[in-house]
């Protein structure tokens, strides 16, 4: 468990309620180790079991995790699927202590691009999960943001074709109805690690405005000092949405 002392320090101030994490560097943790990527993924996945279990005990209620995007397929395909086989056994094997934490596990994104084997875990994993109540924790597969706003605008545009929508009506809120995310929050805080400075198609009209934090750390690497840090940066900025100081 999280220390009783940095539990408290953390209670100082707000914490986000929905945390949004790139994942990157795995690949480059493993390299400067003369480790196979595959060790950088899978140490990844001892990153993924920490900082979930720290974000359900300091209260945070949803944690989105950019686990494989659109543009992964373009990696090698014994890359590909080794990832696959490692994203299935990890749900399997981790699906029992999210449920016994009270997590709540989900997706956003295309599974129907996926293996078979690996998108039946998947499901699985959701049933199992989905009449918790804790920490909503959600995995972006097959996912990009610019595929995501196209097909909420093919979408949008059916209803106007057949007449369940009239365009005078079509705004913010209507909009964000036909995202993967209509049933999350945005995001309060997004976390990159490795130090890349992009958003790599990920969450872009969710994270309007979203505080960002970038650290050098690679993902295999970031454990719960990494995340205090980071939480408590965001906790000395001020939200203003755009609008002026007080």
């Amino acid at each position: 468990m999280i220390d009783k002392d940095i539990k408290n320090l953390l209670s100082l101030g707000q914490i986000p309620k929905h945390i949004a994490i790139i994942m990157d560097g795995n690949g480059r943790w493993a390299k400067s180790r003369r480790l196979p990527r595959l060790a950088g993924h899978k140490e990844g996945i001892n990153s993924v079991r920490k900082i979930t279990r720290i974000c359900g005990e300091i209260g945070v209620d949803v944690l989105t995790l950019y686990t494989f995007s659109t543009e992964n397929w373009s990696r090698p395909k014994a890359e590909v699927s080794a990832l696959m086989k490692l994203l299935l056994k990890s749900i399997k094997e981790e699906v029992k202590e999210l449920h016994k934490n009270n997590v709540r596990f989900t997706t956003i994104g295309d599974l129907s691009k996926l293996p078979d084997s690996t998108r039946d875990g998947i499901e699985n994993g959701i049933k199992k999960t989905e009449n918790n109540t804790g920490l909503n924790l959600v995995l972006a597969l097959n996912y990009g943001r610019r595929q995501e706003i196209l097909n909420a605008v093919e979408s949008i545009a059916n209803c106007v074709q057949d007449g369940t929508l009239d365009p005078k009506n079509i705004d913010e809120e209507i909009f964000t109805s036909f995202l993967d995310t209509r049933s999350l929050s945005d995001p309060d805080l997004l976390i990159r690690t490795s130090g890349e400075l992009r958003l790599s198609n990920f969450l872009l009209w969710q994270s309007a405005y979203t505080e960002l934090y970038i650290t050098e750390t690679f993902w295999p690497a970031f454990r719960e000092d990494a995340l205090i840090a980071a939480i408590q940066e965001y906790q000395s900025r001020e939200r203003r949405y755009g609008t002026l100081d007080a």
